[in-house]
């Protein structure tokens, strides 16, 4: 349940549901496995992953949801070759061409067929509301994936009213200066990794990690006009992370100190002990969170 990647969003009004309301209306959309023709389903399950617990999991003012989906694999390569067989056969016992409509048609009723026996995959996606703060904060490294999330969100609900989260500065022009300077902001040390990135050709990428980001090489790289796309940063607080250039935060990891306070505390059963990680991971994350949006001059409301 521990998060390993943050994307971050605002909410430009409040969010004023309690767990109970979005409890009630989470359940309008369950979960459901994919049918025999469908290709894709998504829908909230509980997040502690019990019968019959609530789909919202509370606590300290954090709502917590999961999004569960499946997806039928079905290889392009697979449909394709049964496509090639059917398009021979038919050459072979009518003596014609066959054309890019009736192509597109045999191929539709091929995935029809195919479909019933495609295998599944299924994967969660966890999020949570900090009502105190007005995040929304998913557990997720793809952009792709956490629209997803809060697209489903707004079909559940009505209204999500969310932004991603912004700052004033440009995250990439701060990480470059802290690099050069080598120092990092206020309560952050830099690490060992970055990405850097030339302004002229982005297609130009120079990666390093577990380096002396001091070195020689790197101020080099820097003095040429390369900027840092990706840093990674420290936390006095006990968190290491990898910011990019959209203040994403990946590779997020809690330090000893941190885990520490969660084997301080005896949980007697699986649900106790989720509840005791996602209290502690979500305290630590309202602190981390603002001094991250300090770090780059704090949240841009506009």
């Amino acid at each position: 349940m521990w998060f390993k990647n943050l994307l971050v969003y605002r909410f430009t009004k409040p969010f004023s549901l309690s767990a109970e309301e979005l409890d009630e209306q989470l359940a309008q959309k369950p979960f459901m496995p994919c049918g025999s023709q469908d290709m894709i389903t998504s829908g909230w399950v509980a997040p502690i992953g019990l019968p019959d617990a609530p789909l919202v999991h509370a606590n300290g003012g954090c709502l917590m949801v999961c999004l569960q989906r499946q997806q039928k694999v079905l290889p392009a390569s697979v449909v394709n070759e049964v496509l090639a067989e059917k398009v021979e056969e038919i050459k072979e016992a009518e003596d014609r061409a066959v054309g890019r409509k009736e192509r597109q048609e045999l191929k539709d009723q091929i995935i029809f067929e195919l479909l019933p026996r495609a295998f599944s995959r299924t994967g969660k996606l966890y999020a949570y509301i900090d009502t105190a703060q007005q995040l929304l904060i998913i557990n997720a490294s793809s952009p792709n994936r956490a629209d997803e999330l809060v697209s489903v969100l707004r079909e559940t609900i009505g209204t999500v009213p969310v932004i991603p989260l912004r700052s004033p500065r440009a995250p990439t022009a701060a990480m470059t200066e802290w690099l050069q300077s080598g120092s990092g902001p206020a309560e952050f040390a830099l690490g060992g990794e970055c990405e850097l990135r030339d302004k002229a050709d982005e297609t130009a990428v120079i990666r390093c990690k577990n380096q002396d980001l001091q070195s020689p090489e790197i101020k080099s790289h820097l003095d040429s006009g390369m900027l840092a796309s990706k840093l990674e940063l420290i936390w006095d607080g006990g968190i290491e992370c990898l910011v990019d250039s959209h203040l994403a935060v990946k590779r997020l990891r809690f330090g000893d100190l941190i885990m520490d306070k969660v084997g301080d505390v005896h949980a007697e059963s699986a649900a106790e002990q989720f509840d005791v990680d996602f209290t502690i991971m979500t305290g630590e994350l309202a602190c981390f969170l603002p001094a991250l949006a300090d770090a780059f001059g704090g949240i841009e409301t506009e």
